[in-house]
Formats: structure tokens, sequence, C-alpha cells
């Protein structure tokens, strides 16, 4: 396999295709990992943009998936030889050799998804929570960095107030906004547009330091949620790395809504190449109906 240097990873041309890296195998709360792996495969494949390895990191060595897991002595993904890297991992942290070697690769140019419940890992590790912006659950609370959601009039807020970071109600079909339309991940998406049956995180907080919000959504409280509009897709830069991160994608339905495969994908994209040449599928969600890809 050639070794891509990262350096020149934002020059990439299109009409090459890109390299992906999906990093999963472990998840403390979403053990259907191993079914949302071949979707999103799948759906990055079909793109026709990209060419796509995953490296699943080796199984618990014990029952409890202790953070000192031994295991993962053998766990070294090769980021240099990929434009961007994907990631559902949410297990024990990684070893610091390999931490440096994401932040490295992040800072000079690399391209980095966050999908889910990608979210919730490495809570201790603070460029993975520069990376990510927001994020939840694992122990995290005002000490990871404020709330951040959009009120009534479309003003960010920041809340820096006490509390837990990470919550969600029971999974339901959910109205997303675009909150940067100008965005290359956001341009030609329709204003709101309904997402399939999915977890709505809410309460996440974190640095969010050089975030953009590319879209909101109302975490409805007959959904037990906050009555507050929450970020669900987001845009960070890190260096002169990008990072895309959504918050959907929690089962095998949730992957398979056409807006979620759309902003994945360009996501990925823009991640890799600062640019978005995929198209807005026809059968795109409307703000009164879910559309959804069937494998």
């Amino acid at each position: 396999m050639t070794t891509l240097p990262v350096s020149t990873i934002a020059q990439v041309h299109h009409k090459k295709k890109l390299r992906v890296l999906i990093i999963d195998g472990r998840s403390v709360n979403h053990p259907h990992w191993a079914a949302v792996t071949p979707v999103l495969l799948k759906e990055l494949n079909d793109s026709g943009l990209f060419l796509v390895d995953v490296y699943t990191a080796p199984p618990a060595a014990d029952a409890d998936n202790s953070p000192e897991d031994e295991s993962l002595d053998t766990f070294n993904p090769r980021f240099s030889h990929y434009h961007v890297i994907v990631t559902t991992y949410d297990g024990p942290s990684w070893p610091v050799r390999v931490q440096r070697m994401l932040e490295g690769y992040i800072r000079r140019g690399g391209g980095l998804v966050v999908v889910h419940a990608a979210d919730n890992a490495f809570p201790d590790w603070p460029a993975y929570n520069l990376m990510t912006g927001l994020g939840g659950w694992g122990g995290r609370n005002e000490k990871a960095g404020p709330y951040r959601y959009v009120d009534k009039e479309g003003k960010i807020i920041i809340d820096g107030s006490p509390g837990p970071a990470g919550h969600h109600g029971p999974r339901h079909p959910y109205l997303v906004k675009t909150f940067t339309p100008q965005h290359p991940i956001m341009q030609g998406l329709p204003e709101s547009w309904m997402h399939v049956s999915d977890e709505l995180y809410d309460q996440l907080r974190g640095p969010g330091e050089a975030m953009t919000i590319l879209a909101t959504a109302y975490s409805d409280p007959e959904y037990d949620g906050t009555g507050r509009n929450e970020p669900v897709l987001m845009a960070i830069r890190f260096g002169l790395g990008r990072v895309f991160h959504t918050t959907m994608g929690h089962d095998v339905k949730a992957v398979s809504g056409v807006g979620f495969m759309t902003t994945f994908v360009r996501g990925c994209e823009w991640a890799a190449t600062g640019e978005v040449t995929f198209p807005v599928p026809a059968d795109f969600p409307t703000k009164d109906k879910t559309s959804s890809l069937h494998y």
C-alpha cells in the first residue's frame, strides 16, 4: 500500500478516489457496531468517490472492557495511508502513541469523521475533545466545556452551567434544520428535512473551538428532550485538518436514511479535500417525509 504524504491531502484531485479508513471494533453501549460498518462501507463505495478499508480493534482481553485493556497494545492503524479517517469507536483509550499519531495526522491536514457514539469516547484525551468539538457521557461534566445549542432566534448559546454531558430520549424521526447553508457540506440541501428514527443527542458539551454548527434538531420534551435546538452536524478545524461530526447513526436503520447517507458522504469528501462534489440525491427527504435506502 502506497503511503500518502499528509501534507498533500488537501490537494488531492477529485478524479482520484480518496482513501478512507473506517475504525470500529469497540463500543461500550452500541453493540451493533458490526452491523453498521457494512452500511457505511457501501455508502462510501456506492458514491464512486472513495476506496475504503476497515480497521477493527482487537477484541477485549477481559469481559469488563477495562480502560487499561492490554489487547490494544497491538492496535496500530496507519493513518498516513488515508485521506480521511471515519470512527465509530467508543471503547477503552487508545495507546498514547496512537493518540499522538492521530493528532499529528489531523494537525498536518488529515481528515476525520466522527459518527454518533464516537463522540462519547476518550473523555480524558484533550486533543480528541478539541477535534470533536462537543461530546457526551464518559463522566463528562462542566470541566469538559460548556453546553452549546441554538435558541429560537437562531443565536448560539454557550452555557457553562454545571451538569452532566450527554442525553437522549427514545428513538424517533426528527426534523433537521440547516444552520449554515453556505458550508460545502450543506449547500443545496433543503432548509429542513426529516431524519429517520434515531437517537437525538442533546446536552452535549465540550471546548467547541473552531467549530461551525451545520445543522440542528429540536429536542422535543415529548421525547424526553431538552426543548432546545441541539447541534447534530458540525464541522471543526484542528490545525490544518478538517473534522466532520455527526451525532446521527445509532443503528442500521439510522445510517440507512438518505439524509444521513448524503451528509456522511459529503462530510467525508469535505474532511478529505475541503470541497464537496457529491450531489443531493433526488430522493433526499423533505420537511414532511423521511427517505431510506434499502440494502
